[in-house]
């Protein structure tokens, strides 16, 4: 069997890192994929650090049972909480983790104020304080804790009033402000981005981290010798923990937004 022709895994706390999977489809279409979606134990956010990181272990072992070539943790929370420790476990996996796109407006904008959009335990986390350090001369960085923006992404309803209200609540006290950048540090947060924006003046340019780490999972494959070199579009097979059909629907949907 050629080992190459493996999916490469991607796991999020439900629906949300669907919006990585499109950027991952996008850079390398030949790929086979699965997508798990931890809908019975979302949301991530407001667990501890040893809750995520137990059950990410948990989730990863019953991928590696099917056969998995690379892990794309397309969870910020996740990430924080489990990656550095899954890669010492697993030397054999590409594994790859997300992270706020704290970078790009360091470097594409002059001294910017960005506004770092996440779940609380993403903004708790060592990995978020120390990106925040590293380009603290570049730019200055609020963070805005969001503990319930994914988990009502995660109840399917994406135009619902409660929704559109949370926003607006949470963006009201930066409107006067000067806002050069908004980051979305949660991979569920860009199924709503239409809507974030509405809220914000038209010069704030946003970002997400999901084509950074479509290209940068890319680049360890190619380095790894493991890109799928066949000819046809790849598979996509979508699974959830939750024996609710509808989140494998709005998976689905979401994908093709």
């Amino acid at each position: 069997m050629n080992k190459n022709t493996l999916p490469i895994a991607v796991i999020d706390s439900g629906v949300g890192g669907i919006s990585v999977l499109r950027e991952l489809i996008d850079i390398m279409p030949r790929e086979n994929y699965i997508y798990f979606g931890d809908s019975k134990n979302a949301p991530y956010g407001s667990k501890s650090k040893s809750e995520v990181l137990d059950i990410t272990r948990q989730n990863l072992k019953a991928l590696q049972d099917k056969g998995i070539k690379a892990l794309v943790v397309a969870c910020n929370t996740a990430t924080s909480a489990a990656v550095r420790i899954l890669r010492e476990e697993h030397p054999e996996l590409v594994i790859v983790g997300i992270e706020p796109a704290i970078k790009p407006p360091a470097i594409e904008l002059d001294n910017p104020t960005v506004l770092v959009m996440a779940t609380p335990l993403t903004l708790r986390e060592e990995k978020f304080l120390k990106l925040v350090e590293r380009y603290r001369d570049r730019e200055n960085v609020i963070a805005l804790p969001c503990p319930r923006l994914a988990e009502l992404i995660e109840g399917g309803d994406l135009d619902s009033g409660e929704i559109e209200d949370y926003i607006a609540h949470l963006l009201a006290p930066y409107k006067e402000q000067k806002i050069d950048a908004l980051v979305l540090g949660c991979t569920h947060y860009p199924h709503v981005k239409d809507k974030i924006a509405r809220h914000l003046p038209p010069s704030v340019k946003i970002y997400d981290g999901g084509q950074g780490t479509a290209r940068h999972t890319k680049r360890l494959l190619e380095a790894a010798g493991k890109l799928n070199d066949g000819v046809k579009r790849g598979t996509v097979e979508i699974l959830n923990s939750s024996a609710d059909a509808r989140y494998i629907e709005l998976s689905k949907k979401l994908l093709l937004r």
